[in-house]
């Protein structure tokens, strides 16, 4: 019996690889995602801790303290507001990197039942082929002891 060899393998195995790598690239981009939405939360929270900080000292220590607050405020939202640019651009490539591993996913599932169906259609040959040559055979043997008479 013959072995089975598909044309398109090797191209199916790229596709696959393709597909490992793109998945690598997203899990990169997901986690630099992550720590840069942490980064933006940890911001908000020390403003939110001043901020508790501050309401609950006396009038006079408060003035001091709330012109320095709101100097550091402002620096403190403009960093959010980079973070958050960043978080944006972050989340486009992620959609994109998606978008990429779903078009590779269908080109290789596709393949996948191509190879299916040709392997599916190799084998029905290879029996048919199988059962034609048991059944010549068959024939011959009964052919030969009609000729001969025993």
């Amino acid at each position: 019996m013959k072995r089975f060899v598909w044309r398109l393998q090797r191209l199916l195995d790229i596709k696959i690889k393709q597909e490992e790598a793109k998945r690598g690239e997203l899990v990169s981009v997901t986690e630099q995602a992550l720590a840069v939405r942490s980064q933006i939360m940890l911001r908000r929270a020390s403003l939110r801790k001043m901020l508790g900080e501050l309401s609950g000292k006396k009038a006079k220590e408060r003035l001091s303290e709330q012109e320095f607050f709101l100097k550091y405020a402002h620096v403190i939202d403009e960093e959010i507001r980079n973070l958050e640019l960043k978080l944006s651009g972050l989340e486009k490539l992620r959609h994109l990197k998606l978008q990429e591993i779903m078009k590779i996913r269908r080109f290789r599932k596709g393949l996948e039942r191509l190879r299916a169906e040709s392997k599916a259609r190799f084998f029905k040959e290879e029996q048919s082929q199988e059962q034609k040559e048991l059944d010549d055979r068959t024939i011959m043997s009964f052919a030969c002891k009609i000729i001969q008479p025993a």
